[in-house]
Parts: structure tokens; C-alpha cells; sequence
């Protein structure tokens, strides 16, 4: 009989990038766009719910959490009191941070101090549910590069923001080939497009 390598047996969970961005790659703007760019419909939100309807946990830095707390607690922005935020909010969470401290204003949220390559390197050999980051755009690029993003999950609003757009999503990342896995339209003009990155070579 064949004893198959210990280190085979081993599954890691899945880590998915989750971002929202305008068609010419930028993740926020400035001026009166507001949530979604205004762009959001029925299908959209729906859909988003169905994202959190399995078991997952929440990978945040400290930036995107110190955001969504902001956001959540002002309730100034329409987008942060749909649905699919609040079922976001009651998932597990792990908040990669040297400068917060617990408790935080999340439900069952954890901080973890450290390298984010290191953090959640361990996160994806621990975790028995998938790993979801949305936002995170400084960590999620190192995480890239470290080969430990599984997928891209990248919904395109019908928008070019260049006079207004903040938060360039892949300014600075390392270059990437990518497998397309999954493509979808939300009300007729919304793309969600998944993708499985890989480092592509560098010449020597």
C-alpha cells in the first residue's frame, strides 16, 4: 500500500479578493458619486447577500476595518446599511493589525499583529471555513505576491472616475497572468469578474 505524503493531505483554505472598482481600476472617488458610484440595483444587492450565505471569515487591515467602522457607525453612507454589510459584520473576522487593540466594534473580530503574509499564511492552514478580504487594497497586493490569493473577485461599476478616482486597486502590485473562472452581468451594466491570479515570470 501506498502511504501518501503527509504534507499532501494538507487542504488550506481558500482566500478570495474582493473589490469593488470603476472601469478604469479605481477603487473610491472623490465628489458626489457615492455609494456604488450610484450604480447599484436589485440584482447587485441580491447577489451580494448570496456571497455571505456559507461560512466564511473576514480578513481585514487596519485601514478597510477602521472604514467600515467609521462608515457603520456614522450610517451617513446608504451603501454600509444594505443587507449583505450587516450579514458581512456578523461573519468571523481577523483584523491584521500592530495598532488596534480588542475589543473591537465587530461582533466576533480578532487582532492579530504581525506580517500579513505570515498572519494569514497561517489563517489558510488553520481556517476550517473559505477566507474573504473586501477592501485591503496595500495588504491584498502583498498577498498576491505571495501567492496566497486564490481568487480575484473584481465587480466593474459603468464609471470612469479619471478626474475623481482614489485608490488605484493594483498601482504597485507585482504582474499577474489571470484564469478567467467565473463572469456575470448584475443589472444589465455591472461586470463581477473572477479570476484565479498567477505571478507571471520575470525574465532574467
Amino acid at each position: 500500500m501506498v502511504v501518501p505524503d503527509f504534507e499532501e493531505l494538507i487542504m488550506t483554505a481558500t482566500y478570495t479578493m474582493d473589490v469593488f472598482s470603476s472601469l478604469d481600476g479605481f477603487g473610491t472617488a472623490t465628489g458626489d458619486w457615492g455609494g456604488y458610484w450610484g450604480k447599484q440595483g436589485p440584482e447587485l444587492l441580491e447577489h451580494r447577500l448570496g456571497l455571505y450565505d456559507n461560512p466564511q471569515r473576514m480578513v481585514f487591515g487596519a485601514n478597510t476595518y477602521r472604514a467600515f467602522a467609521s462608515l457603520l457607525s456614522a450610517g451617513t453612507e446608504e451603501a454600509v446599511l444594505d443587507e449583505w454589510v450587516t450579514r458581512m459584520r456578523h461573519m468571523p473576522a481577523t483584523i491584521v493589525s500592530s495598532t488596534l487593540t480588542e475589543p473591537l466594534d465587530w461582533p466576533d473580530a480578532t487582532v492579530v499583529s504581525g506580517d500579513a503574509v505570515e498572519v494569514v499564511g497561517r489563517l489558510k492552514q488553520e481556517s476550517a471555513v473559505p477566507l474573504r478580504s473586501h477592501g485591503s487594497l496595500s495588504m491584498n497586493r502583498a498577498l498576491m505576491a505571495a501567492g496566497l490569493v486564490d481568487r480575484v473577485q473584481v465587480t466593474v461599476f459603468p464609471v470612469i472616475t479619471g478626474q475623481t478616482g482614489t485608490g488605484p486597486i493594483f498601482a504597485g502590485a507585482a504582474d499577474f497572468d489571470l484564469e478567467l473562472l467565473d463572469a456575470r452581468t448584475l443589472d444589465g451594466n455591472i461586470q463581477e469578474l473572477t479570476y484565479r491570479p498567477t505571478l507571471h515570470p520575470t525574465p532574467n
